[in-house]
């Protein structure tokens, strides 16, 4: 784990793997040290926002390193979300030969897994979700779509993603959903938010 400053009121944490990033967030989350204004995590990083006036970038530093971190604990708070998933992706048969499996076998794997979103990123509302069945781990498309329909669920690595909008991508699409993944109106705008876990439900065609 290394720390670095980011502008005099940010400290960016380097952590091993996302593995270590996630539960570094989790502890911070669950007993956020003085002066922490927002917790920001990434695939690698955690950054940690701040009051100058309270904290400091050493203080913090050593928040960081001193944290009793389990690894190999799950998500010990959050609220739990359910997405109803239409399992009729364009890209449904492609997984399927990627893995070995039939489609039938990909949407009871991938609805009979625990996830947790990790980070999110890439647009308002898009949550990297993290878990699943480690048969479901497929490479992006060769060749990304210019325009992914809003609502697409879709896997692309050790992640599960929703496409909140249209909009460009190249992740493997496996369906669909109906979930509202961001409105304004909401506090916080965001549907899935770190430390958020996710159960994927099929629903009929």
């Amino acid at each position: 784990m290394r720390t670095i400053p980011a502008g005099h009121r940010g400290l960016l944490v380097e952590c091993a793997d996302l593995t270590e990033v996630m539960a570094l967030h989790r502890v911070l989350s669950s007993d956020r040290p003085a002066g922490v204004v927002d917790l920001v995590p990434a695939a690698r990083t955690l950054l940690l926002t701040f009051d100058d006036a309270v904290t400091s970038h050493g203080r913090l530093t050593a928040a960081a390193q001193d944290a009793d971190l389990d690894l190999d604990a799950g998500p010990e708070t959050g609220s739990e979300v359910s997405i109803a998933v239409t399992y009729d992706g364009e890209d449904l048969a492609e997984v399927g030969a990627l893995t070995g499996l039939s489609a039938e076998e990909v949407v009871a794997r991938h609805t009979g897994a625990d996830y947790v979103v990790a980070f999110t990123g890439f647009a308002p509302g898009f949550a990297y979700i993290s878990g699943g069945d480690p048969a479901l781990v497929v490479p992006r498309r060769d060749t990304p779509r210019t325009k992914v329909p809003a609502g697409s669920v879709a896997l692309a690595g050790e992640f599960t993603g929703i496409y909140p909008r249209q909009g460009p991508g190249g992740w493997q699409l496996l369906g669909r959903t109906d979930a509202p993944l961001w409105d304004l109106d909401r506090d916080p705008p965001a549907l899935l938010t770190p430390g958020t876990r996710v159960r994927f439900t099929a629903v009929e065609r």
